[in-house]
């Protein structure tokens, strides 16, 4: 099984060498072996489980939940229900921010709508806002 160094993993999943030893230090990603030298070795697995990582955190998951997702993974008798459930949690964050940045939009839209584009800076509801504490931002 041919090794890979950690640039040559990094540079296949397109994350950082740091990230990987985060990773590391977070068990998501097996330790791995070491050569002579005591640079670390990969094998392809490890490209397949950082992949994996990687495109479980874009559908939303926490690191929590990818770690959990991976041990469902080589399970005995994985039930397809903790999946669910990690995903229905990823869902409802999706949503919360999804309506936090609606309304970030609405009081941008209330905030460009009130501006006058030839006002002096002093008179700018913009900076106004960004001055004082408002409810709607």
């Amino acid at each position: 099984m041919p090794s890979l160094t950690i640039g040559q993993v990094a540079e296949q999943t397109g994350v950082t060498p740091d990230t990987l030893r985060y990773y590391e230090r977070r068990a998501l990603l097996p330790a791995p072996g070491r050569s002579a030298g005591g640079y670390r070795q990969y094998g392809p697995e490890s490209v397949r489980r950082v992949q994996f990582i990687r495109r479980a955190q874009t559908l939303g998951f926490t690191l929590e939940e990818i770690a959990e997702l991976l041990a469902l993974r080589v399970s005995p008798a994985p039930e397809c229900a903790a999946v669910e459930a990690d995903a229905r949690a990823a869902i409802a964050r999706i949503e919360q921010k999804i309506a936090q940045l609606a309304r970030m939009r609405d009081a941008l839209h209330q905030l460009t709508d009130a501006c006058q584009t030839r006002a002096p800076t002093a008179e700018c509801p913009i900076l106004d806002a960004l001055n004082h504490s408002q409810a709607s931002l």
